[in-house]
């Protein structure tokens, strides 16, 4: 056995443990549209990401509802303090935060829904993000209450927080010290390893793969130059990275607007080409949603499916958002929370939405066994308009591009707090982090991303136990925040 061989096996063992633990899963039968019972699973992640949705709305009475419009407005600048701690404003923060979940889950992961789980999936999907806004909101407003602010070595201010830092503070306050350096500590590994695989290398190998099939595929001139591919991609992330988290949210600020924007109107442009069938169409998604074909067992798929789509796609209770948006110029930690909730819509509920009304609309879901992910969705998009493969190709690397940045910076963060907030700490992640790039549009990576897409998932436990510690101290600070400046708006 190679080397190459050798590693590869390591990490499938890897895979194959973390995977069976991570989605181990409650098993029941219910039957089909013939009566036949058919045996399902619900993943002990799913269990534990919608537990946390379920509770911390309605443990806080529903803020992903009551205050959406306040949130829209915080986004939008309209309570802004330049004078607080902080190096970004608000939206900023939020586009940052966005950069590192609008990825390609939200093109190939909306396809593999609808695929497996039917059209009802996206009703379930989007149900799935509303819950997640509750969850965002509270690792978002602990991420900035007990995040450092200090000067660092180049004499700038600094700012670092997340999970690792309340997972430690929480429980050291509780007096349990150790159990929240260990928490802190296993979320911060996580972390890193998520980052350098499912954040870096899937990114980079699937935006690769997608620019050589749109290019001729095996005809080519990339084929075979993923390497080359590689060394661009990987230029392209130091620059940004390198520059720290100003510029990681001044190109986010920029990059993610646009090609959401891009993606939404070509969305747009498909339904409106096909406008007579949009009844049709969401009277089928909603139909399948709660009355499926396939009896019960297809209501219980489309509803794993739906949930576990939405839960990849907006990161909701995995802590990542709260690294990145600890760094808002804020003396309110409950406002950035309330700004946060704005993610998982956007990223759920409009964009992902609109990746799944193209391809039920066009109804290329039905035509296209043997298709998943982004190709399902490219065909959708094709339908309607002939260079769509090379716009989707922009796309998927604008949408990709914005994962790496954003999962760069979450991984710089974890390294600092395990190895300390030094430059050389710093520099050397970055700088592994850009060769990681090449590795991955040059390497067969099946089994590493199996490997590193369970770490990021698993950074879901240590931090929703630190959230349901803190509750009753979310809450205080929730209630304290309304009476001190949403009730007197109000009034």
């Amino acid at each position: 056995m190679s080397i190459d061989q050798k590693i590869d096996a390591m990490f499938k063992s890897f895979a194959d443990v973390s995977e069976a633990i991570l989605f181990y899963g409650v098993k029941f039968n219910v039957p089909d549209a013939a009566g036949v019972m058919v045996e399902k699973s619900f993943p002990l992640i799913l269990i534990w990401l919608m537990a946390a949705g379920l509770f911390f709305t309605a443990y806080l009475w529903f803020p992903n509802l009551r205050y959406f419009w306040h949130s829209f407005n915080v986004v939008r600048g309209k309570h802004e303090e330049p004078d607080a701690e902080g190096q970004i404003n608000n939206f900023q923060a939020l586009m940052a935060s966005l950069a590192g979940t609008v990825g390609l889950g939200n093109i190939a992961g909306v396809a593999v829904a609808v695929s497996v789980g039917g059209p009802g999936a996206v009703v379930w999907m989007v149900m799935m993000a509303f819950i997640g806004m509750s969850t965002k909101f509270a690792e978002v407003t602990a991420g900035v209450k007990y995040r450092r602010c200090f000067v660092n070595a180049r004499g700038e201010k600094d700012v670092s927080g997340g999970p690792m830092y309340y997972l430690q503070d929480i429980f050291s306050s509780r007096g349990k010290p150790k159990l929240g350096k260990i928490l802190a500590i296993v979320f911060a590994l996580c972390c890193i390893g998520g980052a350098i695989g499912g954040g870096n290398m899937f990114q980079a190998n699937q935006t690769y793969i997608q620019f050589l099939n749109a290019s001729g595929g095996d005809a080519s001139w990339l084929a075979g130059k993923g390497w080359m591919f590689g060394i661009v991609l990987s230029i392209l992330t130091g620059i940004v990275i390198i520059g720290g988290i100003k510029s990681i949210a001044n190109v986010s600020s920029m990059l993610v607007p646009v090609m959401a924007i891009l993606y939404l109107l070509a969305g747009f442009f498909v339904i409106i080409m096909n406008f007579d069938q949009v009844p049709e169409a969401l009277g089928i998604i909603f139909k399948e949603a709660f009355t499926p074909t396939a009896g019960l067992a297809g209501l219980a798929g489309a509803m794993l499916t739906g949930i576990q789509r939405a839960s990849f796609s907006n990161e909701a209770g995995l802590g990542s958002a709260a690294i990145v948006q600890s760094c808002a110029r804020t003396q309110e930690p409950v406002r950035q929370g309330i700004a946060a909730m704005m993610g998982p819509f956007i990223d759920t509920v409009i964009i992902c939405l609109m990746t799944a009304l193209v391809i039920v609309i066009t109804g290329v879901y039905e035509s296209g066994q043997g298709m998943a992910g982004v190709e399902l969705t490219s065909n959708a998009f094709a339908s309607e308009i002939p260079w769509a493969p090379w716009m989707l190709a922009f796309t998927v690397f604008m949408f990709a591009y914005s994962t790496l940045i954003g999962w760069g910076y979450y991984g710089v963060k974890a390294s600092t707090f395990i190895f300390g907030e030094k430059p050389i700490v710093e520099m050397t992640f970055k700088i592994v982090f850009c060769l990681f790039v090449i590795v991955g549009c040059a390497a067969d990576l099946t089994n590493v991303i199996r490997f590193t897409d369970s770490m990021i998932l698993s950074m879901a436990f240590p931090n929703l136990i630190g959230l349901y510690v803190m509750a009753p101290e979310l809450k205080r600070d929730l209630q304290a925040y309304v009476s001190k400046y949403l009730s007197k708006q109000s009034k």
